[in-house]
């Protein structure tokens, strides 16, 4: 191990997060990020892998994206964060492309700098719309680590800060229980129901069919708001620009981040219908982010929605999609013991393994075959396997190579 790479975990452990690199060394994972391009990576001592995790779909469009660098780089001759109070056009702009490209009739952004604080807003919005204060979410679901997001999700988090709220105020059902969730909105007592459209850290379980809709006529029945959680489901990941798209489902509010920023400025946004926005007449300083829209952000956000949303890159994520599909089938057939079960839907994709930490311990076997791919954070059995919307045919290949490396490693290593 290089000085440099001692020097910053030692840093790392001493100043920032003491957990997390604890965590990671006793998995065997030293990994320190130097240089990066495209879909890969280089440790700061030169080892390469290939990002399968992109940093929960921040770098769908893949690292240092050239288009969006020089977007970027274009911004920063005229522009700066810029002042939240005052209309710009970089704002407005994307406002209007994000009410175009979004389901149903979303109407207004409201600009955060990450997905977390974006929930607040929508959950902030439902209240005020509703005039209840009751969310319901999915158990063992992921919001972030904001103040009602927190709250939203899963009590390993916001128990740790004493942030589960009064009794009964933040309620959660089981994923895809269908009575569960009837049962608690039948008070008429419910401001929104927040959900994940494929919940990622429990491990990309798929709704059945007709589960979200049922859940989005329950809200409607009910007097309760639908916000659908696309953080990571949306920008193309699933076939669709949105994966509610592929449920038939219109939400009251959505609400997108991580891959927004292109990787390279933080922004995340909370789209809503104009029924429900009506605090944004009422006062125009009820939720404010310094720097939530940020213009540099934004001039990314749009390049980000322009490539994504191009008919090639539609194309091309089919086709890596079903390549990889096809030759994970095969390698399942081949381990048909350990690799159990493979849910897909596009590029969204879960592994799990016949094990407990099935993917905790290919995480670690993966790495070391020069592929970087991260387990679910709530179901460790199940590895997160999220290829990027832009990998070409060469990619995919070496991509299948070094995944049944992988599988043969960890299997090694467990007999």
């Amino acid at each position: 191990m290089s000085d440099e790479k001692c020097r910053t975990l030692e840093l790392a452990a001493r100043y920032v997060c003491p957990g997390r690199v604890r965590t990671f060394q006793a998995l065997g994972v030293d990994l320190v990020i130097g240089r990066r391009a495209g879909y890969r990576i280089w440790d700061v001592d030169g080892r390469e892998l290939l990002d399968l995790h992109l940093n929960g779909g921040v770098f769908n469009l893949g690292h240092r994206n050239p288009e969006l660098v020089a977007a970027l780089g274009e911004a920063l001759e005229t522009l700066d964060v810029g002042n939240h109070h005052f209309p710009s056009a970089a704002r407005a702009e994307l406002g209007e492309a994000l009410a175009r490209l979004t389901p149903g009739d979303l109407q207004y952004s409201v600009f955060a700098s990450g997905g977390g604080e974006a929930i607040d807003a929508a959950l902030k919005t439902a209240r005020h719309a509703t005039k209840r204060r009751k969310i319901v979410s999915i158990a063992k679901g992921y919001h972030g680590h904001t103040g009602l997001a927190l709250a939203a999700g899963d009590e390993r988090f916001s128990r740790m800060f004493l942030s589960e709220g009064p009794p009964g105020e933040f309620v959660q059902v089981p994923f895809g229980d269908l009575p569960a969730m009837e049962s608690a909105l039948a008070g008429d007592d419910v401001a929104a129901v927040v959900i994940e459209t494929i919940p990622a850290t429990l491990g990309f379980p798929l709704p059945a069919p007709a589960y979200l809709a049922a859940v989005k006529a329950l809200c409607t029945r009910h007097g309760a708001l639908y916000v659908a959680d696309e953080v990571q489901t949306g920008l193309g990941r699933t076939g669709t620009l949105w994966g509610v798209e592929h449920y038939g489902v219109e939400p009251d509010i959505l609400v997108t981040g991580k891959g927004l920023s292109g990787g390279l400025y933080p922004i995340a946004a909370a789209v809503l219908s104009a029924r429900v926005a009506g605090w944004l007449d009422e006062d125009g300083w009820g939720h404010v982010s310094t720097f939530g829209g940020a213009e540099l952000g934004c001039r990314v956000a749009l390049k980000v929605l322009e490539i994504t949303t191009r008919p090639e890159v539609a194309a091309n994520a089919k086709a890596t999609s079903e390549e990889l599909a096809e030759g994970l089938a095969a390698i399942q057939r081949r381990h048909a013991d350990w690799l159990v079960e493979i849910r897909r839907l596009g590029l969204v994709m879960g592994l799990r393994f016949a094990h407990p930490q099935g993917g905790m311990l290919m995480t670690r076997a993966l790495y070391d075959c020069g592929l970087w791919a991260m387990f679910a954070g709530h179901d460790t059995s199940v590895l997160q396997f999220k290829p990027g919307l832009l990998v070409d045919a060469a990619l995919r290949g070496e991509i299948l190579a070094r995944f049944e490396a992988g599988v043969e490693r960890c299997r090694a290593s467990l007999r």
